[in-house]
């Protein structure tokens, strides 16, 4: 069966816009997983209380057959292979690959909660999101992206990069 997920793609060590493009190429290059859609890089201010550098950010879309178990296995073993170690929660990362959505699924498990639980309060993913999945629904809230955008209480800086 193929699925539809939205990964959220983030680095803020050593050279983000290329840990970011080749975390686009690793995915895209799975047999499992092919590439839809992505959102141009944004360069954002970090979001939580840790003091960092600013981030590189972007959102793809892609189909799977994997299942989201399957997906995030997928996504960690990306994540160490780009050379990510166990950080502190919201600390500096060489690369982070968060699911967004999955389908319109709703799961919480151990491991993984679907839709992301703090997507709808981060301008970082939502700028990126709206850009290709504006009128996307979010199963839980009921509001397409540009609405969760329009009404984002964050205000953290988030710049379009022009460098492609």
């Amino acid at each position: 069966m193929k699925h539809i997920a939205f990964i959220s793609i983030g680095s803020n060590i050593g050279d983000r816009l290329e840990n970011c493009r080749n975390a686009i190429g690793s995915l895209a290059n799975s047999k499992d997983v092919n590439l839809i859609n992505a959102s141009a890089f944004y360069e954002t201010e970090p979001w939580g209380k840790i003091k960092q550098d600013w981030f590189i950010n972007c959102v793809i879309e892609l189909e799977t057959n994997l299942d989201v178990h399957e997906l995030l296995m997928l996504l960690q073993g990306v994540e160490k292979k780009l050379g990510r170690n166990n950080t502190e929660k919201g600390g500096p990362r060489v690369i982070d690959l968060d699911i967004l959505f999955f389908n319109s699924e709703i799961i919480e498990a151990e491991e993984v909660v679907i839709p992301h639980p703090l997507l709808h309060k981060r301008r970082f993913v939502l700028t990126p999101l709206a850009e290709i999945a504006s009128n996307f629904i979010h199963p839980v809230l009921k509001k397409s992206v540009s609405e969760l955008l329009q009404e984002v209480d964050d205000d953290k800086k988030v710049l379009h990069h022009i460098e492609q």
